[in-house]
């Protein structure tokens, strides 16, 4: 295997091809403090996407319950205990080193355990370049399992409610994951298939399969760790999430010429979901763009984080981690970096708090946002420290320089008319 980069976990690692990086890089941040569950995302992916005979179990986006729900079922907990066993082999532990934490280079500091590319090469299989397995039909079979099931839920002897909870920690919890192909930096599915039908755009990032190429062999669905290449029995091929690319080429008629939000983004309620474009470097980097939303998130404001960066993919999307689940939970999933990212949510600087409002205002994509300073409008104290609010207004630009989005920090109030009498 070859040696590349992954600034996600600080360190080299082994992937089957050499480094090369896109353009720029199609990713998005999801706010998992704000989701509702309402699957509008969902069914706007699959009235897209995969409405036809031999997709009725396909989801390219779901939304599940954490930390009993997955689609398909358990398929985190499965990989992680595959990915344990392999340390136990080895005789080694998957643990970071935050102490090495560096810059760009490190942000998080250095997984000094096995990615699933290694796991599979330290296990000796000849067959498989990342560890992993294809999932039964069973376990594809319900999207929704364990919708809104809690944890840790307790209560009195003889009492009829359970045990309120409070920050910033609750005993009793569950969140939503919201899921789509990450159309990582180092696809496992790109290494995994022997047809080399999956290819990434060097102009966006985007992952794709060539629907000419594939034989359905399925090594895709097997290397995949979060699970986002599907097998469609009536075509006999693999299909996946495909960023609603047409979009992100600007040819929807609602905007000729600018890159759209994908589907499932440019409906969401909750105001959870900010996509975009970053600009990387040769070594496959993040180049700053300081007033990129996106990068302002992840790499200055440090509040959105990748999901299992210990799987070893590099992928390219983000969450801000939920304030009130378990931090040793959190940590598994999201890395070392939720307890900084959770303060940071929890008492959002001026500027972040500034940029968190241009969620879902949009449904093209903000390349540049600037901030028009306002009066101080609200102060409280928070964790025993002062913080101050002001209501701000932020202005997103596109591609083309124009403003496309202008949204100030407190919303404003709307009195109903005395002539409109409030009734049943």
């Amino acid at each position: 295997m070859a040696k590349v980069y992954n600034w996600q976990i600080g360190r080299e690692m082994s992937y089957p091809y050499e480094q090369a990086a896109p353009k720029r890089q199609w990713a998005f941040v999801f706010n998992i403090n704000r989701c509702i569950a309402c699957q509008t995302c969902t069914f706007a992916c699959k009235a897209t996407w995969t409405f036809s005979k031999g997709q009725e179990y396909m989801w390219w986006n779901n939304v599940e319950t954490k930390p009993y729900g997955g689609y398909p079922q358990f398929w985190d907990i499965k990989l992680l205990t595959l990915l344990d066993e392999s340390h136990r082999k080895a005789n080694r532990q998957m643990v970071w080193n935050s102490a090495k934490r560096q810059g760009e280079q490190r942000p998080y500091g250095t997984y000094e355990g096995m990615t699933i590319f290694e796991a599979a090469e330290q296990n000796g299989l000849q067959q498989e370049v990342a560890l992993g397995y294809e999932p039964s039909d069973a376990e594809w079979s319900a999207p929704n399992i364990y919708e809104d099931t809690a944890t840790g839920l307790t209560s009195a002897k003889g009492a009829t409610t359970i045990a309120s909870g409070s920050l910033p920690e609750h005993k009793a919890w569950f969140f939503y994951l919201q899921r789509v192909c990450n159309h990582c930096s180092y696809p496992a599915c790109l290494a995994a298939c022997p047809r080399k039908a999956i290819y990434k755009r060097p102009e966006d990032g985007i992952v794709l399969i060539d629907q000419e190429r594939c034989r359905g062999y399925r090594k895709c669905v097997m290397a995949c760790p979060y699970k986002k290449s599907l097998y469609r029995p009536t075509t006999r091929t693999s299909e996946k999430c495909v960023a609603c690319y047409p979009r992100i080429e600007g040819k929807d008629p609602l905007y000729p010429g600018q890159p759209l939000e994908t589907r499932c983004m440019s409906v969401c309620p909750g105001r959870i979901r900010m996509q975009g474009l970053v600009k990387k470097n040769a070594d496959g980097s993040w180049a700053e763009d300081r007033q990129n939303p996106l990068y302002f998130l992840v790499k200055v404001a440090k509040v959105a984080l990748p999901l299992y960066p210990q799987f070893g993919l590099e992928p390219n999307g983000y969450y801000i981690p939920p304030r009130w689940a378990p931090r040793p939970y959190l940590r598994q999933m999201f890395g070392p970096g939720v307890e900084e990212a959770i303060a940071a949510y929890t008492a959002p600087s001026r500027e972040l708090l500034a940029v968190l409002q241009l969620f879902r205002t949009t449904q093209q994509i903000i390349f540049r946002y600037e901030i028009i300073e306002g009066p101080k409008v609200f102060e409280t104290t928070i964790q025993g420290k002062k913080w101050q609010m002001y209501n701000d207004t932020v202005v997103g630009y596109g591609q083309d320089g124009r403003e496309v989005t202008r949204v100030a920090v407190e919303e404003g109030l709307q009195v109903r008319p005395n002539k409109h009498a409030n009734s049943i």
